[in-house]
């Protein structure tokens, strides 16, 4: 049974329409309507899991063998640098495998070259595993304020550094007050850098 069959019949066993649906999954009604018409573009874990779960299914295993590719969004860029105001502005889809698609979240765009050391360069795409705390050492997207930067995070006698893999970029060195206060945020673990040719 295909997604679009599942939701028709989930719909008359319970009586639910597509706004009713989309309350119980926290997802857009026009969302719904799209899945009961066929019209799968991406699924992230956490709603195909809240999907699983309503219907009885593995969404994932459902759609990967009515030949759904995987795919995740390129949510808009992240400054390899400092001084850009965080934007999300869907730019396209990726094709992924069903591994690096429960792993991660989304594809963000690097601008600047602050992280090249670390084989990150401009118009580079990097894999982002969303989550608000990373081990120290790993490469992650920070919010400071309202600026999206993608650095190395480094915890060390009570700071947060955010280390550039540059010569040329200086190293930002945060006390727990100023994380609290600016504040610093931690959005996402960097899986992997994808570059187009």
């Amino acid at each position: 049974m295909k997604l679009d069959e599942l939701i028709q019949t989930y719909k008359q066993r319970t009586g639910l329409n597509n706004d009713k649906i989309a309350k119980k999954l926290n997802v857009s009604k026009s969302t719904v309507g799209r899945w009961a018409k066929g019209q799968v573009v991406s699924l992230n874990s956490e709603t195909a899991n809240r999907l699983s779960k309503l219907l009885g299914v593995d969404i994932e295993d459902l759609l990967y063998q009515d030949g759904f590719m995987y795919r995740k969004p390129i949510l808009g860029t992240v400054k390899a640098g400092y001084d850009m105001l965080a934007q999300e502005d869907i730019e396209d889809y990726i094709e992924v495998n069903s591994s690096d698609y429960k792993q991660g979240d989304y594809f963000l765009r690097v601008k600047g070259n602050s992280m090249e050391l670390a084989h990150i360069f401009e118009d580079d795409l990097v894999y982002i595993q969303q989550c608000d705390t990373v081990p120290s050492g790993s490469i992650a997207v920070v919010l400071i304020g309202e600026e999206a930067t993608l650095k190395k995070v480094i915890y060390k006698n009570d700071l947060l550094i955010l280390e550039a893999a540059s010569p040329n970029v200086e190293n930002r060195y945060f006390t727990k007050k100023e994380v609290m206060e600016l504040p610093v945020r931690i959005l996402g673990k960097v899986l992997y850098v994808r570059r187009e040719f």
